[in-house]
Order: structure tokens, then sequence, then C-alpha cells
């Protein structure tokens, strides 16, 4: 049956009835228990989310209730976001990694009557964040307590008996951006913007029922709940999870995925695990031999898992071109793809993969428009918009203008053939104690392309000369101090010799404390929180002598 929805050809609960109907036997979800896949049919997957459905009635939730997630990416995730959409209830994903507060405004602000509770790291520290009173249901696996449990409540109800339809026009979701600075906001998705999004995406890249997923970036962040989650819906695709960090790579080994989306300090820290194996110069010369070329490359890829990856992606987050070509270089092409929370995250991608386009991220996808303002800012239109910001007017006017361009917040040029590159973020351009102007994006990417520089951030403001603030690889930070400050000058020396005189590296300040999630100067999609560095290191630039450029935090 055709969806009466003006923008997409089908909703996401008609793929999901279409695939019951077709394929009930066909397994769609595999989730790894005991190092054992646990298998779930199409078939399944719809009839616990009946099921589901029925609890969460008797349970007292009306149509339009938000109910929140809280979990690590499972099969249950998935399960329970289509049965909220059969219930007509708005989900509410929460990042597993986020705080009590963030926990307890994201259930505050989205007037939430239930939380479904999940895979967590650390949920005791976590459980205060939830208030007592909130219906609370949890998934099978070791997390905080609970009234009512996923298993029980699916042995105990019968599937709804018809297969509710949904409106194109409903709320679907609210999604909180990760919040780098400020509040999280609340970003309102629709049912047929998302089912739009969705459509365009396995348009642009063709995911089909051959392929296989691999779901581990957060569901609760919009990359993941569209290309690899809505990807699978409509493209009728496999899609695994790992059982823990600690098999992370083992199990990406078992799916061999098809399709692989992931961040860019996951792809370092894969190269920085390959050159611990393997050092540059060595593999250099290896790849020069004709023969042995390719059986390496072939190597490198089945150690990763991805020796049957057609689709590599990288996203969330600025990555030096300089690692992308060393990928390609061993015969992995990565896709870097751009978007928003505001926009489903479709936008712009470098697919089909063109080596030559290293360094841009793609051009606009199918139904998808950019243009650069005359301020050099990165404007969006499509189909795929949020409704507004929840109980936010006034940023959602700021966001999208009157002629529904989304304003990205995001500086960047297109070239002749669209494609587009990002050069920073409006709001962290600085300006150094000398009136000039500085964009630390670009700086980066040129600094970023060191091998054993793990993270790294550009600050200046206020300062003589900007300075950069790096992490470097366990490796690095462990080998002779003299060897590494003598690669780090050198870096400094080839970045410098590229930059305006006012844009120059004064110096390098090897940091001690880790930058992670836990400590906030990550966001959950990994993005740097750049204004908690500034103020950190606000007096560095006075402090920093004139005879040293490398200097170890103490």
């Amino acid at each position: 049956m055709a969806s009466s929805s003006r923008i997409a050809n089908k909703l996401p609960l008609e793929m999901l009835y279409q695939w019951e109907r077709q394929c009930p036997d066909r397994v769609y979800l595999r989730q790894t228990i005991n190092r054992e896949y646990l298998d779930f049919t199409w078939g399944e997957v719809a009839d616990e989310a009946r099921r589901m459905v029925t609890a969460l009635r008797q349970l007292g939730l009306v149509a339009g209730d938000k109910v929140a997630l809280l979990s690590k990416n499972c099969a249950q995730w998935f399960i329970a976001d289509l049965a909220m959409q059969m219930g007509q209830y708005v989900s509410v994903p929460i990042y597993p990694t986020a705080n009590v507060d963030t926990i307890e405004y994201v259930l505050r602000h989205s007037e939430a009557k239930a939380i479904f509770v999940g895979k967590l790291d650390d949920w005791k520290s976590q459980e205060a964040g939830v208030p007592a009173e909130l219906l609370r249901i949890t998934f099978p696996y070791d997390t905080m307590p609970a009234a009512h449990q996923w298993d029980d409540l699916l042995e105990q109800h019968e599937p709804i008996p018809d297969s509710p339809v949904q409106a194109p026009d409903s709320l679907l979701s609210l999604v909180y951006t990760s919040g780098s600075t400020g509040k999280p906001k609340g970003a309102m998705l629709s049912v047929e913007r998302y089912a739009w999004s969705c459509e365009k995406l396995v348009e642009a890249v063709g995911l089909c029922e051959q392929d296989r997923g691999f779901s581990y970036l957060p569901l609760a962040h919009i990359t993941e709940r569209v290309y690899v989650y809505g990807g699978s819906l409509y493209g009728r695709a496999e899609i695994a999870f790992p059982e823990s960090l600690d098999t992370f790579i083992e199990d990406v080994k078992r799916c061999r995925p098809t399709v692989f989306i992931s961040v860019p300090r996951l792809w370092a820290m894969f190269r920085i695990k390959i050159h611990e194996k393997l050092p540059q110069k060595k593999l250099e010369l290896l790849l020069k031999i004709p023969f042995v070329s390719g059986l390496i490359k072939r190597k490198l890829q089945k150690g990763l898992g991805l020796d049957q990856a057609r689709v590599l992606g990288c996203g969330s987050a600025p990555v030096a071109p300089a690692l992308l070509e060393w990928y390609h270089s061993i015969g992995i092409e990565i896709t870097e793809a751009w978007g928003m929370t505001e926009n489903h995250a479709f936008s712009t991608l470098n697919y089909p993969f063109r080596a030559d386009k290293i360094g841009t991220v793609g051009k606009a996808g199918p139904g998808v428009t950019i243009k650069i303002s005359d301020e050099g800012e990165i404007l969006c239109r499509c189909e795929g918009m949020m409704l507004g910001y929840y109980k936010d007017p006034e940023h959602s006017r700021e966001a999208i203008d009157e002629e529904g361009w989304l304003h990205t917040g995001d500086m960047g040029k297109l070239d002749r053939e669209g494609y587009l590159t990002i050069t920073g973020r409006m709001k962290d351009v600085f300006k150094t104690a000398k009136g000039k102007y500085v964009a630390p994006v670009p700086i980066e990417g040129l600094l970023g392309q060191e091998p054993i520089i793990e993270q790294l951030c550009v600050i200046g403001y206020g300062m003589p000369q900007p300075v950069a603030l790096v992490q470097l690889a366990e490796s690095a930070m462990k080998g002779d101090r003299n060897q590494v400050n003598a690669q780090l000058e050198a870096a400094r020396n080839r970045v410098n010799e590229q930059l305006e005189s006012h844009a120059k590296i004064r110096g390098i300040l090897v940091v001690k404390s880790p930058w992670n999630i836990e400590n906030g100067v990550l966001t959950p999609t990994m993005k740097i929180r750049r204004h908690l560095l500034e103020q950190k290191y606000a007096d560095l630039g006075d402090a920093w002598s004139s005879s040293q450029s490398i200097i170890w935090e103490s």
C-alpha cells in the first residue's frame, strides 16, 4: 500500500510490514551474547514490537507520550523503537555515556513518561538521573533495577492484532544534540522527513538485502539512526551488534560488514594498531612490491574485518585528509560525509568514492541543495529538515530561515564540481592578540597528518600566536622523548611553512590528561569541546617560553 506521505514513498512501519510479509524467516538482527549470535528474524522483530505495544498500552501510555531510550546498541533498541512507532509514541534516545545531569535534563525537558534502560558500562553512576517515579523497563542485560523487564512483558502480552498506520507529519522522535556548547537542544523529527532521508540514503549508496551492517556508534546520534538503523529498514540489510568494547575487533571480523561507518578517532586508532605491528617505513617498502602489495592490503583489510566492505564511512567530526589518503594507500576507501541532526545527517557524501576528492566531504546527496552564504556559512535545503527545536522557537527560527535554508554554522567552500570542503565552524574562528582572525580547523588538518598525534586542538584567542594542544599515541608517550620532540618540531615546521605569519603555530603542548567523554572534553559523538580547552589553557600564550617550541604538561 503506498503511503499518503507528500515526500516519502513509504514510511518506516510500512517497510517493516513489507519485510514481515515477504521474508518473515530471514535474519534481520544478530545480537552477540557470550560469543554466540542470538538471531532475530524480520517476523520475530515485528512480533516482539507488537507485543511491546500491548504492554506499553496496558502500562498506561497513550499516543503522543514521550518515551526515552538509554542503552548501548542492541537488538532490543531497534525493536523498542519500532514498538514506539506502532504505538505512536515519541522516542527520546539518550547517549549511553550521558552523565546524571544530562539524563535528568533530557528526561525533564522532553517530559518523558517512561524509559527503556539497557546495556550500559556504568549504570550505577547514571541511575540518579532517572527519577524513581518514572516508568522504567529494562532490556535483558545487566542494568538498572526496574519494576518491568523486557522478556517478562513479551511473555505476558499478546501482539496487537492490527498493523498501525503512521501519520506522515506526526512527531517521530526528539533527538538531542550532543551540546558542544550549552544545553542540548531537542530536534523534532517527523515520520515522513525521517523516511525521506532514509530513502535518499538507500538511493545514494545502494543499500540492499545483500548488505551487512555493524551497529555500534550511539543510536542516540542521528548518523547511526539514519545510516545504519534506517538504512537496514529501507534496504532490508542485516545488522550485527558487538558484545563489548573488549571484543569489538573480533565482533567486526565475525560480522565482516559490507557497510561500516566510523569516526575519525577510531580510524586513527586502527592505524596506530597497524603501525604497532607493521611500522610505516616497512609498510611503504612492501607496498612498492607489486605481488606483495596486494597480499599486504588484503591482510590488513582482513585484520580489521573489512575485507568485504563496499561502503566505508567517516563523519561526526573533522578528519585529517592524510589519514584518508593513508587508508586509500592500503586499499581501504573511506567515504567522508557531512550532515547535522537538524537535517537527519544527510547532506553530502563522497560516494562513489573519489580519491582526488579526499579533503572534501563530497557533494550534495539526492534531493539536497548546498550553497555558501556571503559570510562563508554553509546553507543546506532539503525535505529532510527537522520541524524545529522542542520548546525553543527562538533557536528554531535562527536555524532555519523563512526560505527553508538550514544555517549550519559550518564554514566551507564548493569546487566547480560541487564538492564541499569544510573550513571550520563560524564560532571556532578566534582573534589573536594581534587582532588577526585564525580558523583552527585547517591548521588541525595539516598538523593531524603526523601519525603520532592521536587528537589535537589549536587555540589562540587573545594569544600572540596560536598554540597546538596534542594528545599523543600511547607508543609515543612511552617512547624516547627527544625523538618524539624532534618529530613534533618537524611537523610544526612543515605546517608553519604553509601558513600565513599570523596563523603560524607558536608551539605544541603535549597534554597529560586524556580527552574523553567521561571528563566532558569530548561530546558523545567524539567532538572536542573547544571552549573548555580554551578556558583551561587561556594563560598558555603569555606563559610560553620563547626558547621552547615543544612543552610536555607536567
